[in-house]
């Protein structure tokens, strides 16, 4: 994968197809390939030139430590579309990626044609609030969760309730978790609750945002409740809103096949 050196900070990406620009931003710890396996070849073979990147201080990306704010993200992204030609791009991000598109959409209109969030929010709940300062005051314990449990945790936090009724679907899933995802980071416990310079509260701002938008709640999202990605859409003008059954925050992966189809519509 090629690296490229942006403001000081190597960020590694991946590109493949050809076509109009989409750029895919991953959430919270999580690298760009994750989205190589369902959205990558599903939007490829739409047409696109799909670049999926890992975030500062994720994967093979530097930087990403202390001091980071979600601001340093979307001057990352912008970075990357201009290193790719400064064409504007259709932009996809989900969770802390969809929260670094709608602010990408803000600042950098000429950046971005569509801008397409799933599972996101303008405004931290009190219940996101007391779980990001309960994740970050574990990982500063120094506390490393059994695998088993971790995997047990993250499945009922992540998938909506149709996939843990799913005896064959749910065992597979937490074999993949329990052998993946547990590295310890600072830029994994830096993205946890990442807030910007310009404070929690973002849905006014959102009124201005002349991207074309979707928004993609997830009917069974624990983490990021539907109510929360409604307000969004709301804020911004002429947002579409889609909302997805028997999915939980981990939509993209659940029911691939019901996302993507939303997806290509849209960009489309």
């Amino acid at each position: 994968m090629p690296v490229a050196r942006l403001d000081g900070i190597d960020i590694n990406y991946d590109v493949k197809g050809s076509g109009p620009l989409v750029v895919l931003v991953m959430g919270t710890g999580s690298p760009g390939r994750v989205w190589q396996t369902h959205q990558v070849p599903a939007l490829v073979q739409a047409g696109y030139t799909v670049v999926t990147f890992d975030n500062r201080g994720i994967g093979s990306s530097s930087g990403g430590a202390a001091g980071m704010v979600l601001d340093d993200l979307v001057a990352d992204t912008a970075a990357l579309i201009e290193h790719l030609g400064g064409m504007r791009a259709r932009v996809v991000g989900t969770s802390m990626g969809a929260r670094v598109t709608q602010e990408l959409a803000l600042a950098r209109p000429d950046l971005v044609s569509h801008a397409v969030m799933m599972a996101t929010y303008g405004r931290a709940s009190t219940m996101q609030k007391a779980m990001s300062k309960g994740e970050r005051d574990l990982y500063d314990a120094g506390i490393t969760l059994p695998p088993t449990y971790r995997a047990a945790i993250t499945a009922m936090n992540n998938f909506s309730p149709a996939t843990l009724r799913d005896e064959n679907a749910i065992g597979d899933w937490l074999a993949v978790m329990e052998y993946s995802g547990g590295e310890r980071s600072a830029g994994r416990r830096a993205q946890i609750g990442l807030e910007m310079r310009a404070g929690a509260d973002r849905l006014t701002a959102y009124r201005k945002i002349v991207a074309k938008t979707l928004v993609v709640g997830f009917a069974d999202d624990r983490l990021i409740p539907v109510h929360l990605s409604r307000e969004v859409a709301q804020a911004v003008p002429g947002a579409r809103y889609e909302e997805i059954a028997d999915t939980g925050h981990f939509g993209y992966l659940e029911r691939p096949d019901v996302v993507n189809r939303v997806l290509i519509d849209f960009l489309r």
